[in-house]
């Protein structure tokens, strides 16, 4: 499992985060790579920071994972109220986006998800609804303070 059980059954994730460098020679010379583990997955993430505040762009950044996970998440918990609603959702595919503010606090002020979805079997309609209960049901949209937007596109066929 991913989690441990805490008190009353509420699941706890853990991460590490590792950095090694030196902020001696100030703000342009701290390298920014840096590695997240989240066991038991054997995978470690290199990731850095993004390219416009000195980053490697070759390297996912955290502004990325945030939109990445919202995404993520859409499509996990879309699947699961699809497989229970025993709809035969065949392709998803999201180009997701995420727009950073331009006024203080720096935040990530929005996140458009733009799944396209192909079913089979069933109606846009039914589709769009399970979108919305979907959207609904994601832990990590719930989480967030940022507005994550749902524009589906549904084909059926």
């Amino acid at each position: 499992m991913a989690f441990t059980q805490g008190p009353g059954g509420v699941h706890v994730y853990s991460s590490t985060c590792t950095w090694e460098g030196s902020t001696g020679l100030g703000y342009d010379g701290v390298v920014r790579q840096h590695r997240i583990e989240c066991p038991p997955a054997v995978a470690p993430l290199e990731l850095s920071n993004d390219p416009s505040l000195g980053g490697d762009a070759s390297l996912l950044d955290p502004e990325q994972l945030v939109l990445a996970a919202a995404s993520s998440c859409q499509l996990l918990s879309f699947l699961a109220v699809a497989a229970r609603a025993r709809i035969d959702v065949v392709a998803y595919r999201d180009d997701a986006e995420a727009r950073m503010s331009t006024d203080r606090p720096e935040r990530i002020a929005t996140i458009t998800l733009r799944p396209m979805i192909r079913a089979t079997g069933t109606t846009e309609k039914r589709i769009l609804h399970l979108v919305e209960v979907a959207h609904r049901e994601c832990y990590v949209a719930n989480s967030l303070s940022t507005p994550v937007d749902v524009v589906a596109t549904v084909e059926i066929g």
